[in-house]
């Protein structure tokens, strides 16, 4: 599944080349996640305006006519482009934006997901699927003060609020994993049982890990690409994720797998402590 790393990666790749472009056509293919909830062809003639991200999700703003913009989501296979001359529309291509400097097409075998318009994001659909997010983790009021009083009274293992996305967005699954072996937190920990000073540890260590990814463009583990086909990289540097039975970079013993709320989970036993 694409998480925040690789949705930013994905929306640096083509929002200033589709800045400012006139949408002249609006292609649906089969059903998404949630409708459009627009005529397609009210689109048309819309100004494309910056694209911006908030958790998992992307916002391409319209100027011009009703104004608004699309709300869009990769759900777990997706992944856009945006080229000036895209082939013929396969089986997987579901949405198609034309515009006068090339199209951005979305691409989703499994179909989880979504292009919505929305009126504006602090309105309409994008309100309501963004109210329950939680901070951005490079926003300064993400602290690990924050954090503690976040997961105060959560008896949920520490992983699991991490992944939950309602404290803090992008600690995806790999992401999750790398920052706990990060900040030496075993994954099973209650998370009402995280002291304020390993809250500290984990936040710089949920931010360091989403900035290395963001500058590795991402992780590829099967079908990932930006806007402009690239892979990402981050998985080929990862200290636990995807490495049972390895040693451990810092210690040597052999990472563990476990599973938890039918995720897997990697780890070191001996260096991260519950």
């Amino acid at each position: 599944m694409p998480e925040l790393p690789e949705v930013e990666v994905t929306r640096l790749s083509f929002a200033q080349r589709i800045r400012g472009a006139s949408v002249t056509a609006v292609r649906l293919g089969k059903p998404l996640r949630w409708p459009l909830g627009r005529d397609p062809q009210t689109l048309v003639g819309q100004r494309v305006g910056e694209v911006s991200r908030r958790g998992k999700y992307l916002w391409l703003a319209f100027s011009g006519g009703d104004g608004g913009g699309l709300l869009m989501h990769l759900g777990m296979s997706g992944s856009l482009a945006f080229t000036p001359s895209p082939a013929e529309p396969g089986r997987h291509d579901h949405f198609d934006l034309a515009t006068t400097l090339g199209t951005l097409r979305l691409t989703d075998p499994r179909r989880f997901g979504a292009v919505v318009w929305s009126p504006a994001l602090d309105d309409g659909p994008a309100a309501k699927l963004l109210a329950a997010l939680g901070l951005e983790p490079f926003d300064p009021a993400f602290t690990g003060t924050h954090l503690h009083a976040a997961l105060r009274g959560r008896r949920v293992a520490i992983k699991q609020a991490l992944l939950a996305g309602d404290i803090v967005v992008g600690a995806g699954n790999i992401y999750a994993c790398e920052a706990l072996f990060e900040a030496g937190i075993d994954p099973r920990l209650p998370s009402e049982k995280l002291s304020r000073p390993r809250s500290e540890r984990l936040a710089t260590a949920v931010r360091g890990t989403l900035a290395r990814a963001l500058e590795l463009g991402g992780s590829t583990l099967r079908d990932f690409r930006d806007a402009h086909g690239m892979a990402g990289a981050f998985q080929l540097h990862a200290h636990v994720y995807g490495r049972a039975g390895e040693p451990c970079h810092t210690c040597g013993t052999a990472i563990r797998r476990i599973v938890q709320g039918q995720r897997a989970t990697y780890f070191c036993p001996v260096c991260q402590k519950r």
